[in-house]
């Protein structure tokens, strides 16, 4: 059971990564920053992407409630190499993208939206 839950995010992130060559990692992380599925490419390792990534979403999650913002929907760093997106899966887990810098970013929310959507189903 627990098994093919694991087959399906990984065919989940699959298709995402299949469908926006621009995305270099995509990784499902549970709300403790431990990866539960992920597809990667080069030598990105999930462990980091998963670690950094809960720890920017908190720090989204402060900054929003602080400065009085609302409910955080996602948070996205631009670098010279690329992004970081980073957005809730339901209560349970996270959903981290590393794309590249060329990306044409309103389709990459949209596509991410809706995959964080589809992975919410299976918890």
């Amino acid at each position: 059971m627990v098994t093919d839950k694991v087959e399906k995010m990984n065919s989940v992130l699959s298709d995402l990564r299949s469908s926006l060559q621009d995305i270099e990692a995509a990784v499902l992380l549970s709300s403790d920053a431990m990866a539960l599925a992920s597809v990667t490419s080069g030598d990105l390792d999930e462990d980091t992407i998963s670690a950094m990534s809960a720890s920017v979403l908190s720090m989204g999650e402060r900054a929003a409630k602080e400065l009085k913002r609302g409910v955080l929907d996602q948070v996205y760093i631009k670098g010279d190499q690329g992004y970081l997106l980073v957005m809730h899966c339901g209560p349970e887990a996270i959903l981290a993208l590393l794309v590249n810098p060329d990306a044409k970013l309103g389709v990459v929310f949209m596509e991410a939206k809706r995959t964080a959507e589809e992975l919410s189903q299976l918890f």
